[in-house]
């Protein structure tokens, strides 16, 4: 629908990624007229332009480049060399992209009835009305959704125009036959799997003593041990000091060794690691928020930039609600669109609806994958005080034997008195799929006894779960593979 100078709307968008399409959406939904306003990225956001699904394009290119040579299995030992062109791979990653921003986003946003959508940067006047290309338009409730974007590295020698980041890698033409990770975090870890998959040599950095440090300790040694055996190298407990360039290489130096996040004390060294290209993928997200003219309106922001929002997801201006990457809770694009539906909901109808964020999966998808749902033991422990956790390995999964997947490990955390199922965190092919059972026993409060005495099919990987349950009620490494 046209739009003109001074025209008023019920609810305006800022942004035009997944918080801002459920939102607009909702207002549809409710019969509600919406002007979303989009900058920056292509409309989208980030999942489809930069995010999710292009990174998964090419990760699944490399799976099959890779592993095709690299057969589990003595009958294909020999493997087989296909033929790879990384700038044909770039290509492809950007015809699917484009089909899908058609298809999901503007093909969507023409269908969405009392939808308007406006490119340009808005920054707010007055507490009702945003200014966009010169143009003010006026709205009785406002949803900030403007996403996030990767932060600088606080370090000598970084910055965007040295160094790739998660936007830039994707559009190289040429693969880089060396590469430096910094960060062994979700995004790291994709990134270094998908261009070592393609054939360059990946050296992973992370500050921290182990990778993915959010998650449980089994999960980090597990994915760790994968991936090193594929021949990625990672460097745990660096700090980085800087980068230079010498003879058209990246040179970075880190400080390794005990208290070397504290970057002075003793048994600490300093060393020079070099590569054709660094990724930078560990200084975290800052929201786009800066220029949007907050302070006027009183709406508070924190580090970063985050907009600082209640349960509601309303902002300290009672008609300005913020969801998505940009309020810095879940950076994932379920959380972003499920936050843009109960902000708008919430905006338009004054309901007081938010997400349990205990009961979000999250996924890394590397291969193995790496799923997630609800609290760790440590987060047990510190709630209960105490612990009711089982471990079970790849290998004790029937289907394990019949594939030759010995990669793996489920780990199930239940309440220490009723034996609810309160987290499972699993390394496994597939186990962004697998984690869905899991979410369900974790939202719907379900025992152990629940999921063992629950029929699955036989064999598969999900039976994993079966087991990581069974476990806490009996021996598993002496059990049938039909025991019920």
């Amino acid at each position: 629908m046209s739009i003109d100078d001074g025209d008023a709307f019920d609810l305006i968008i800022i942004g035009g990624g997944a918080a801002a399409f459920a939102a607009a959406t909702k207002a549809s939904d409710l019969g509600k007229s919406a002007l979303m306003i989009n900058s920056g990225l292509p409309i989208g956001g980030t999942c489809v332009n930069v995010g999710c699904m292009p990174t998964k394009t090419l990760l699944a290119i490399g799976d099959e480049l890779f592993y095709g040579q690299h057969s589990r299995f003595d009958a294909l030992r020999n493997g087989r060399k296909p033929s790879f062109d990384f700038a044909t791979a770039i290509r492809e990653k950007d015809d699917i992209v484009a089909t899908a921003r058609q298809s999901n986003y503007i093909n969507v946003v023409d269908a969405l009835a009392g939808v308007s959508f406006l490119e340009g940067r808005a920054r707010f006047i007055s507490a009702d009305k945003v200014q966009v290309n010169g143009h003010d338009f006026s709205a009785g409730k406002f949803v900030i959704a403007t996403g996030s974007t990767t932060k600088q590295l606080a370090v000598p020698g970084f910055d965007s125009t040295n160094c790739l980041t998660n936007v830039t890698a994707l559009q190289l033409e040429k693969l880089p036959e060396s590469m430096i990770v910094t960060g062994g975090g979700p995004l790291g870890l994709e990134f270094a799997q998908m261009f070592s998959h393609f054939g360059t040599r990946v050296t992973v950095l992370e500050a921290m003593d182990r990778l993915l440090p959010s998650h449980e300790p089994e999960i980090s040694m597990e994915i760790q041990r994968a991936l090193e055996e594929e021949g990625i190298r990672f460097r745990t407990g660096v700090t980085i000091e800087g980068l230079r360039e010498e003879d058209g290489r990246k040179v970075v130096t880190i400080r390794s060794g005990r208290g070397a996040r504290r970057r002075r004390s003793l048994a600490t060294e300093t060393e020079e690691l070099a590569a054709d290209d660094v990724c930078l993928l560990s200084a975290g997200i800052q929201a786009n928020t800066g220029d949007l003219g907050l302070g006027t309106v009183g709406v508070a922001v924190g580090p970063n930039g985050f907009v600082q929002v209640n349960q509601d997801y309303r902002t300290d201006s009672p008609n300005i609600f913020a969801a998505g990457d940009c309020v810095g809770r879940m950076a994932l694009e379920t959380v972003a669109a499920k936050e843009g539906s109960l902000a708008a909901e919430n905006a338009l109808t004054g309901s007081h609806k938010s997400i349990n964020y205990e009961h979000v999966p999250s996924a890394v998808f590397t291969n193995p994958q790496v799923a997630s749902v609800g609290l760790t033991e440590e987060e047990e422990m510190r709630r209960f005080n105490a612990c009711a956790c089982r471990i079970i390995y790849m290998d004790s999964v029937p289907k394990a034997a019949v594939i030759k997947e010995t990669r793996g490990v489920f780990k199930m955390v239940i309440h220490p008195e009723n034996s609810t199922i309160l987290g499972v965190h699993i390394v496994s092919p597939s186990a962004a799929d697998l984690i869905h059972e899991a979410t369900l026993a974790v939202k719907f409060g379900l025992t152990v006894d629940d999921i063992i005495d629950t029929l699955h099919v036989f064999p598969t990987l999900s039976e994993g779960i079966k087991r990581v349950a069974q476990a806490f009620t009996r021996d598993i490494s002496a059990m049938a593979c039909c025991v019920e």
